[in-house]
């Protein structure tokens, strides 16, 4: 410290600064010590699911918004007013035992969509009148102008217009419309221009778990792609006796009605028709027609504009085991006639009333939907070969068919009787009911049924009236007891009853041993 003494300050400070930075230097000359690397970033090795690029630029051309104009005043125009509106049936108009209606009680929505139809959200003024415009979605299948669509978007139109993917419009007519099958055919006439156009898939190679990529209007949003899997095939969903549709679980809403959905090659798999959905936006549950039945109904409505149907004119319901049982079937196949219609083909050719149609020209009919499809499949006045099951046998009739009428009723008409005149009760105690002679003597009216009897959970109510017991009319509860005795006899373990209510008529069978 005493060499520094007489040093200024400065003097010190400068020579430490300049020591320090020195010392910096040799430091920062000396080599440093190597940085590890990062880690390499995470790579998977597996399968890639293909683009739908390719498909989708393929077939975009041929995928169309159909815009409809209708004469009929429009009542609402409230966007959130869904309905079940498929091929002119209500929500209100499905059963209410149907797994459909108790879906949506049980979570209190609208219904099913019949298909995103849009009846109502827009309107255009006409001179003097509202016009309502409907949307929906549709495709080419031929490069003349032929366009699929569905028949409830274009149902009470007056005036169509086709809006193409890259907004062109052409004013197209109706060539034809199904409402059975919720189907209907427009044209585009421009002989000087050809369009791009698609194909309906085989049928035979469509798989549940394949993809499929649905292309249309949803919302009025024109050439929105979405896509899914097949989730399954041949659904019932209630709109009619032809119900055989495609579940797939690619995003389909209002609007996607008429819509394709294509396969990996851009082949129409199926036509977005309807969806589930309690709040009337996609849940992925949504149901197509299948190419099959498109194809056969388009060409149709090609050629004549209408479909014509075989018509048998049979009241059927399904065989379940317990029928089969009953009746000495070895499987619960076919359908049950419940009533022959008076006047049809199948009541001339001597089809009856408890008859079991197992085969129709020798391909076996599997239930009520398969027989209505088979027949349905003939052209009227085709002579078909009805094999059927009668008595414990099998025996066969020819039938000429008729013509399917536009509106056939679906259930037998039924009378309302005046109330029965109090009569001594009978007792079937073996079923657990309480009966009585039913007026005139037809039959006999149930007056009680035990909560805990088979007939019970098969659903029989006091107030139904049991008018055969294995297709022997009854009268007396002697008369139903005799019929079970031979049924006995006959190693047979159950019994065929016919029942009456309010509904129409049914066939229920009974164990014969109940306790």
């Amino acid at each position: 410290m005493s060499e520094n003494k007489g040093r200024s300050l400065k003097s010190i400070l400068k020579t430490s600064t300049t020591a320090g930075l020195a010392a910096m230097m040799l430091v920062t000359a000396a080599p440093f010590a190597a940085v590890p690397a990062l880690a390499a970033p995470v790579e998977v090795n597996a399968p890639q699911v293909p683009s739908f690029g390719d498909v989708v630029q393929a077939v975009l051309p041929a995928v169309v918004s159909v815009r409809v104009q209708s004469n009929v005043q429009n009542t609402s125009t409230d966007e959130s007013n869904f309905s079940f509106n498929f091929g002119g049936r209500s929500f209100e108009d499905l059963p209410d035992d149907h797994p459909l209606k108790r879906f949506f009680r049980e979570f209190g929505g609208p219904g099913m969509e019949g298909g995103p139809q849009e009846r109502g959200p827009r309107a255009e003024r006409g001179p003097g009148r509202l016009r309502p415009t409907a949307q929906g979605s549709g495709f080419f299948i031929s490069e003349d102008g032929y366009i699929v669509t569905n028949n409830h978007v274009i149902d009470d139109g007056s005036a169509f217009t086709i809006v193409m993917n890259d907004g062109k419009e052409y004013d197209a007519k109706l060539v034809g419309k199904d409402s059975r099958t919720d189907l209907a055919l427009l044209k585009v006439d421009e002989p000087d221009t050809k369009f791009t156009y698609v194909k309906f898939a085989d049928d035979e190679k469509v798989r549940v778990g394949d993809w499929v990529v649905a292309v249309g209007n949803p919302f009025g949003l024109g050439g929105t792609v979405t896509a899914g899997i097949i989730s399954a095939r041949g659904r019932n969903i209630g709109s009619g006796p032809y119900d055989d549709y495609l579940q797939i679980d690619a995003a389909v809403n209002r609007g996607n009605s008429g819509g394709p959905g294509f396969n990996l090659n851009g082949e129409v798999v199926g036509i977005n028709t309807a969806i589930f959905s309690p709040s009337g936006g996609n849940v992925g549950i949504a149901f197509a027609i299948p190419a099959s039945v498109a194809t056969d109904v388009i060409e149709k409505l090609k050629e004549t504009g209408t479909v014509s149907r075989g018509w048998l004119g049979v009241q059927i319901q399904p065989v379940t085991q317990d029928i089969a049982d009953s009746l000495g079937l070895a499987e619960d196949s076919g359908a049950l006639v419940v009533a022959p219609q008076a006047g049809s083909p199948g009541e001339a050719a001597g089809i009856k009333q408890g008859d079991v149609v197992t085969a129709v020209n020798g391909d076996p009919v599997k239930d009520p939907r398969d027989l209505a499809r088979r027949i349905a499949a003939y052209a009227p006045d085709t002579t078909v070969d009805v094999s059927l099951w009668r008595d414990g046998k099998a025996t066969e009739v020819k039938v000429k068919l008729g013509e399917l009428p536009a509106d056939q009723a679906a259930s037998a008409e039924t009378e309302n009787n005046a109330a029965p005149a109090p009569e001594a009760e009978q007792e079937l105690s073996s079923l657990g009911l309480s009966v009585r002679p039913a007026d005139g003597g037809n039959g006999l009216a149930i007056v009680d049924v035990d909560p805990d009897s088979d007939a019970a959970d098969k659903g029989l109510k006091s107030g139904e009236t049991i008018t055969s017991v294995n297709n022997q009319e009854v009268s007396s509860a002697a008369d139903v007891q005799k019929v079970l005795d031979q049924a006995k006899k006959d190693g047979r373990t159950r019994a065929l009853f016919q029942v009456e209510s309010e509904n129409g008529s049914r066939f229920v069978a009974l164990p014969i041993n109940q306790g």
